[in-house]
């Protein structure tokens, strides 16, 4: 099982107001280069298989409207995925499983998300009001009705809030972050160290233009475009990190919105191949698929479910830490992959939440997220899964191969992790 070619957009940091592309928009501009490029026609792919997180109420079945605007044609069937942070990787671990059963041979997978366009609703209080009203016939009827207006009911729902807030354990998923910032003793120097980290080595990628394989510009209505991404900031420093007030425990807690991961609009879509498909079409490949594993992990604790999903993945394909050439690990926040690293490098926690003799070790944090990761670019939840990947394996092949993993914490108390090779050149 094979991706052989992929791109993403920049990923844009939201703000006050809606971004200038739709989850679709920003889909098509990341797959339009990857058709283009592929020696094999738009209308050779399979199936489509997209996972996105916030879905627009005009872009329902996502999937399906941008194998349309990609000119995949309308005989190519698509479906939408949903598993919150992991979407993205949900789709191309899904269309891995459609080709390895041999129901497609060529899938174009990925992920979306425009999260500054998450709807703004009104609450229930005032939708039954409007249906008293609209069930008002007469006159005086109505006019009884605009007497039971209360001005309560015009404030706003924000469903971005809703959707990062577990509604089993009532914890955001900076409240988690914090759970396990005091688990595992990670100090507030330890996570704006750490986050700044991400913004120098994402500066430093771009700068060298390692980026440019998998970025792809990205061109708005108005005569604007973006070559990078926006939320990186070059110019920060320690002593500004700690300028920042925590937003989720603000009297006792130490996650901050600098060393958190972004609200960002962004998109990531790749071409997966069988082995025939490979030969007949003569696609170049950019790595091989091996295996992906997901866990479940009590939802207060979400953030170390990449732990267990990773140890699962190790453990399958009898493989070390140090066997692997790379990890990308998605940040969403400092706290929750430092956390990480601490519970790998656990004998306790090997012994009594991964059931294992001995701990599987922390990787070396040379290795993990060199390129910098959702602190400075940015966590567009619907389309982070597979930006990890694409990242892996274009940096996988740019320094000369090797064994990979792409993981990620997953809202609700889950992990995802997607084992890759690229092929060693020896360089």
């Amino acid at each position: 099982m094979y991706v052989v070619d992929g791109a993403r957009t920049p990923f844009l940091r939201a703000g006050a107001e809606p971004g200038p592309f739709s989850a679709a928009d920003l889909a098509v501009a990341a797959g339009r280069p990857v058709l283009a490029r592929l020696a094999a026609p738009a209308t050779s792919i399979d199936e489509v298989i997209v996972g996105t997180v916030i879905a627009a109420a005009d872009e329902a079945n996502i999937a399906r409207i941008i194998g349309l605007r990609l000119g995949c044609g309308s005989a190519v069937p698509a479906f939408t995925v949903q598993r919150n942070c992991a979407s993205g990787l949900q789709a191309v671990a899904s269309a891995r499983e459609r080709i390895a059963l041999g129901m497609s041979e060529i899938v174009l997978a990925g992920g979306t998300e425009a999260m500054s366009r998450a709807p703004v609703q009104w609450n229930a209080a005032m939708v039954r009001w409007l249906a008293m009203f609209m069930r008002a016939r007469s006159v005086l009827g109505r006019v009884r009705a605009l007497t039971a207006f209360r001005r309560a009911y015009l404030k706003p729902v924000f469903t971005l809030l809703l959707g990062l807030t577990d509604p089993l354990v009532k914890l955001s998923m900076g409240q988690t972050a914090e759970v396990l910032a005091h688990r595992f003793a990670i100090s507030r120097e330890q996570q704006d160290a750490y986050a700044l980290q991400s913004h120098a080595r994402l500066a430093a990628a771009f700068d060298a233009e390692c980026m440019q394989p998998e970025v792809e510009t990205l061109y708005d209505t108005r005569g604007g475009y973006y070559q990078e991404d926006t939320g990186l900031r070059r110019e920060g420093s320690l002593a500004q990190l700690a300028k920042l007030k925590p937003v989720f425990d603000r009297h006792y807690g130490s996650v901050t919105a600098g060393n958190s991961s972004q609200v960002t609009d962004g998109a990531a879509m790749l071409v997966l191949a069988s082995d025939a498909a490979v030969k007949r079409h003569r696609l170049p490949v950019l790595g091989e698929l091996l295996d992906h594993s997901w866990a479940g992990v009590d939802p207060r604790q979400m953030g170390l479910g990449p732990v267990h999903a990773v140890a699962q993945l190790l453990q399958r394909n009898n493989l070390k830490m140090r066997d692997l050439a790379q990890m990308e690990l998605n940040e969403a926040f400092a706290a929750q992959v430092l956390a990480c690293q601490a519970a790998w490098d656990s004998q306790t926690y090997a012994r009594d939440e991964l059931g294992l003799n001995k701990a599987l070790g922390s990787i070396d944090p040379e290795r993990l997220n060199p390129e910098g990761g959702a602190i400075a670019c940015g966590h567009p939840v619907g389309a982070s899964g597979a930006r990890l990947l694409l990242h892996l394996l274009c940096s996988l092949r740019r320094k000369g191969g090797g064994l990979g993993v792409a993981c990620l914490c997953i809202g609700g108390g889950q992990g995802g992790a997607m084992l890759v090779r690229v092929e060693e050149t020896g360089t």
